[in-house]
């Protein structure tokens, strides 16, 4: 089985896949006089009907962890961002005439979420060490937004 290694997730190597959202990137606006500071606009959703905002509880994964089946979402992009202090993966993959291909990994941090754009294929939520509570910001509306694809040739991804 190939294995990959996860890169940090950073900004300029995530964006051919979606966003990266972080408050150190962010525009920040002081509101509520000057009690609050508002990350202003650290995603943009890109869907064909309602958003909505749900959390998702996930179990982790152990590492190496072995990738068999990715997904995507043709009528949404979906941004993820972790409640918990936990590092997490992030799994997305090119598209080959609506086939997945070449395989990449990265590791989220600390307060590091996702935007991951409509129509990129990407793995299941994997948090590591501890289960994980994540915002997800995604389309919630009726009608079919969900592509998964099972890879015939798995593959693993394990950290430096």
């Amino acid at each position: 089985m190939k294995t990959i290694i996860a890169q940090p997730l950073t900004a300029e190597a995530f964006q051919p896949f979606g966003e990266v959202i972080e408050l150190d990137a962010s525009e920040q606006i002081a509101i509520n006089r000057g009690k609050c500071i508002r990350h202003h606009r650290l995603a943009t959703a890109d869907v064909e009907g309602d958003v909505g905002l749900s959390i998702f509880a996930g179990q982790p994964y152990a590492l190496p962890h072995t990738v068999d089946l990715v997904e995507r979402h043709p009528l949404g992009s979906q941004a993820f961002y972790p409640l918990g202090q936990h590092d997490w993966l992030v799994v997305v993959c090119e598209d080959d005439v609506g086939q997945p291909t070449r395989p990449q990994a990265f590791l989220a941090t600390t307060g590091q979420g996702v935007n991951i754009a409509r129509n990129v294929w990407h793995g299941v939520l994997t948090p590591l060490y501890e289960p994980s509570n994540f915002i997800v910001m995604d389309r919630v509306s009726d009608g079919r937004n969900l592509e998964e694809f099972d890879l015939p040739e798995p593959f693993a991804v394990a950290l430096p």
